[in-house]
């Protein structure tokens, strides 16, 4: 019993340790202009929200969120994204993702300088979507464990599924 209560007792701390960590890293990184959603709230009512994947096109392609639509980071096109997949719905709902949530923010910022209203960041990306134990799809829109971690530094925090680096 002894055991079960430390085992209990140390995996606490451990969560508690990486969603803390979790949270610092995006601190770090992000301004937080734009504010979060969790993989949770998201996955409640995906279907009530256009999904932007602001990730470059080697990590789409080895897999995605159901229905993410590729806009990418380096190469993003405001006019194209607002224009042609946004249509110009100012108050459309729109949650932007990436790895871990740093990318989209900036995706996300534009957008909001553009004049969208009801715009969110992916809290930890498609990592976080992951590792709460939510789908993510291939290019031929089927179930795969294997999620691109960017780079090594990156993908520590990705917990679950396949790591691919290429």
């Amino acid at each position: 019993m002894r055991n079960i209560v430390l085992l209990y007792v140390l995996l606490s701390v451990t969560c508690s340790f990486s969603q803390s960590s979790l949270r610092h890293l995006l601190k770090k990184y992000n301004t937080e202009s734009v504010p979060y959603i969790t993989a949770e709230e998201l996955s409640k009512e995906k279907s009530d929200y256009i999904l932007l994947d602001a990730r470059e096109s080697k990590e789409y392609d080895v897999s995605s969120i159901k229905n993410g639509i590729f806009v990418g980071y380096q190469n993003f096109d405001l006019k194209r994204t607002t224009d042609v997949i946004l249509a110009n719905k100012k108050d459309a709902k729109i949650v932007v993702y990436c790895s871990l949530g740093v990318r989209s923010e900036d995706i996300a910022e534009q957008l909001q300088k553009k004049g969208f209203t009801n715009v969110f960041n992916l809290y930890g990306g498609i990592f976080e979507w992951k590792n709460k134990g939510f789908t993510v799809i291939n290019t031929n829109n089927k179930p795969t464990e294997k999620v691109h971690a960017f780079d090594k530094e990156w993908g520590k925090w990705l917990k679950k599924g396949i790591k691919v680096y290429e």
